[in-house]
């Protein structure tokens, strides 16, 4: 085969340090769009973006020259640093270490989306640590 092909596409989720619900409504579009802008940077094409005050999952093509890690550390560090020089919120900003990362078959992406862009209707219905649990389980990994 003379040439490659990759379409991967990746649910990623992480939330703020301590997970503090410091993403209130009135910054979040602000910071969403920020993230995108970053992804298009790195040759990542975001689907969707929404999330919760306290965490937020984003729905990307990964760019077959980069690392989920790289991608995720440098979307983590931008976006804080500019939430962090724009003074969006009154404390210092952070994100937690750790991430989730998921690949998604292509028949799967529509489900996926619809499921990150009703965010905020299913959280009403489950909390954060009980939808992460559920995410371990379905992808066979544990809790460390």
């Amino acid at each position: 085969m003379s040439h490659s092909f990759n379409k991967i596409w990746i649910h990623a989720i992480w939330a703020t340090k301590e997970r503090m619900p410091l993403l209130e409504p009135e910054i979040e579009d602000q910071v969403y769009y920020i993230m995108k802008d970053e992804f298009k940077f790195l040759g990542c094409p975001v689907r969707i973006i929404n999330g919760m005050p306290d965490h937020v999952h984003r729905l990307f093509l990964l760019n077959p020259e980069r690392s989920i890690a790289e991608v995720i550390k440098h979307i983590k560090g931008n976006s804080s640093y500019y939430i962090n020089q724009s003074d969006l919120i009154p404390q210092k900003f952070a994100w937690q270490t750790g991430y989730a990362a998921f690949s998604v078959s292509e028949s799967g992406v529509e489900k996926v989306f619809h499921y990150i862009r009703n965010q905020k209707a299913q959280h009403q219905k489950k909390a954060f640590n009980q939808e992460y649990e559920e995410f371990l389980k379905l992808n066979k990994l544990e809790k460390e």
